[in-house]
């Protein structure tokens, strides 16, 4: 048995796994991070349009502040959120921005006096003040107030994450990759590591940890369109579901980006609309301000993706041989501009499309691209149910984004809440001694031994692990699309129940060794039917609609009965359905429910209204 111990285990090595060990690692902790991939093809540098963090330097971000991007954030999550944790995000976003410049991000800089941008496909000028040439600056995201979003052109996550791995690097942090964790140690109160097995040889090492995080990124994959990475199939939520007393938060809260491209469903980014960029529909006629008149293309992600959705379904869809799609019209923003600040978008139409943005449109349509959801966790960052293990990033419920999130807030999250988790970590490791038991290591080695041994000779069965993930893929998104219903979701909830019972008769084709991509999935494989049971079973059971969150016979934001946020556990390996359990959105309401300015709808209000709680203090 290969045994490796350490302070820190970082399960995940992207921006929020690496910010979280530069923490430790500072403080003089041995940290090792695990991860599928090199570090540096985490799917972190993915993201394209920036980091939100209120610092007011451009002209139209003047008088920004943590309190207006504090509303913002509420409002974006339909007050969905943890204000408390919202109120973290503000106030430590500026600093975290500055720091991540002081360690080398070459963000985007002010260039004084007159300058040419856009809204709505028009162009103005603003005048950049002198005394802020060479600060940060910033373009306009959906859902903000004041221009915000911090950014390296259309690159900033690459950007972001090359810095962090070379920081980490500097630190000693060691990050061992094409590696993944397929179990957490523990004894139902303490965990104590991970189960890791490596992807060249199949091989397994038990990482023992005095604290454990979970930074492995979302889920995305547990749909067929999805922006996300192949990466992104939900294995460190997997893990924590599994132990059954760790819950996921808000399953049910799944985001669409509005513009994936077609027929690819790579994202191109919300910066091509916050520079100006407009949604067209087959005759090209801008349609958006018919639908939001004040925010028009610039609305929150979940607002503009049922808008293009209810659009289509008028027929006024581009036909294509991969269904129905909108344009998306950059032109008029000029060849400088886009083979410049958005040449990561440039590129890919070209190279994926064939289609050059400067001369021509962009078929896009909404696309799976985020999940609000994940491994529930204090605003400390510290998992509920087991003492040791921590989440951040897209892989934790934090939970500031409650049932939608705005763009540029996640990944500005995985370094912010990366500061503040990391110096809870810090904390954790200086003031707590664990007893590593072996017991508990080698039960859950020798299980991991026995499921792969099972897979590899058919013990369970012989189902394909291919057609058993195509009809999860075909469940799940009829269930918890865009649109939902109760007959839908109940569908959903009874066919995936009967794909879990094939899922746990999965067998192999291969022989499972080495390098084998069958064996991976296949030890995942019930994981995901449960993390989509999770989904499915939490839409179906919360009869409102709530941001991303729409249920098409219960379209009313219903704060009376619905203001709250899921947990969902996987109580005992054989159950079909999670066990739903609620606590409180928010403990401090420091904006009480309202109108977010945008999306429209009917609100059922809580009774009685809260009282507003001061900024700072706690309720």
């Amino acid at each position: 048995m290969n045994i490796i111990q350490t302070d820190l285990l970082c399960v995940g090595a992207g921006l929020a796994g690496e910010r979280v060990a530069i923490e430790a690692a500072d403080n003089g902790f041995s940290v090792i991070c695990l991860s599928i991939v090199p570090a540096r093809r985490s799917h972190s540098s993915a993201a394209q349009g920036g980091m939100q963090a209120a610092l007011g330097n451009s002209a139209m971000g003047e008088g920004d502040s943590p309190d207006v991007h504090f509303a913002d954030t509420v409002k974006g999550s339909d007050w969905g959120c943890d204000q408390e944790v919202a109120r973290l995000f503000v106030d430590a976003a500026p600093v975290a921005m500055r720091q991540m410049a002081f360690w080398g991000v070459p963000w985007n800089r002010v260039v004084p006096g007159e300058q040419t941008y856009y809204k709505g496909g028009k162009p103005f000028t603003a005048f950049e003040k002198p005394e802020n040439e060479g600060l940060i600056h910033s373009r306009n995201f959906g859902g903000t107030a004041k221009w915000r979003t911090c950014y390296t052109s259309d690159g900033t996550g690459h950007c972001v994450l090359y810095t962090l791995d070379n920081r980490a690097a500097q630190m000693g942090v060691s990050v061992v990759d094409k590696v993944e964790a397929i179990a957490l140690i523990h004894d139902g109160a303490v965990c104590m590591g991970a189960i890791a097995r490596c992807l060249k040889t199949g091989e397994l090492t038990a990482y023992l940890a005095r604290a454990t995080l979970v930074a492995t990124g979302g889920f995305g994959r547990i749909y067929r369109e999805s922006t996300n990475a192949v990466i992104c199939d939900g294995g460190g939520l997997i893990t924590a579901l599994d132990t059954g007393v760790v819950p996921l938060g808000n399953m049910e809260a799944v985001q669409f980006h509005p513009t994936g491209i077609v027929p690819t469903d790579i994202l191109v980014t919300e910066g091509c609309r916050g520079d100006g960029g407009t949604l067209l529909d087959k005759n090209e006629y801008r349609f958006m301000p018919d639908y939001e008149p004040e925010k028009a293309e610039l609305a929150s992600r979940d607002v503009v993706s049922r808008r293009m959705t209810e659009h289509m379904r008028k027929g006024l869809g581009v036909p294509s041989p991969y269904g129905d799609h909108l344009w998306l019209d950059i032109r008029h923003l000029g060849e400088h501009h886009i083979r410049t600040k958005l040449r990561e978008v440039d590129e890919i139409c070209q190279s994926f499309l064939g289609v050059d943005p400067v001369h021509q449109l962009i078929p896009v349509r909404p696309t799976q691209h985020y999940s609000m959801a994940g491994v529930r966790t204090n605003s400390d960052g510290a998992a509920y149910g087991l003492k040791g293990l921590f989440s951040a990033g897209e892989a934790a419920c934090w939970d500031m984004h409650g049932f939608n999130r705005l763009g540029g807030t996640s990944l500005a999250e995985t370094v912010v809440a990366g500061m503040h988790v990391g110096g809870t970590v810090v904390e954790f490791l200086s003031g707590t001694e664990t007893t590593f038991k072996t017991e508990c290591m080698r039960d859950a080695y020798r299980k991991q031994e026995d499921r792969i041994k099972a897979l590899i000779h058919g013990s369970n069965g012989r189902e394909n692990v291919y057609g058993v993930r195509n009809a999860m893929f075909d469940t799940i998104m009829k269930g918890a699309g865009i649109f939902r219903n109760g007959t839908d979701l109940q569908e959903s909830v009874d066919k995936l129940t009967e794909i879990l019972a094939r899922a746990r008769k999965v067998g192999l084709k291969s022989n499972g060794l080495g390098a084998n991509q069958e064996l991976s999935l296949a030890l995942k494989i019930e994981g995901q039917v449960k993390l989509a049971q999770c989904v499915c079973f939490a839409a179906l059971n919360r009869t409102e609609s709530r941001g991303a969150h729409t249920r098409e016979d219960f379209p009313e934001r219903n704060d009376r009965d619905w203001l709250n946020r899921t947990l969902a556990t996987w109580a005992k390996p054989d159950d079909v359905v999670p066990t739903l359990n609620y606590e409180p959105a928010t403990k401090v309401f420091e904006i009480p429910p309202g109108e977010r300015g945008y999306g429209g709808g009917k609100i059922i209000p809580l009774e009685p209204a809260p009282e507003a709680t001061p900024k700072n203090k706690k309720a």
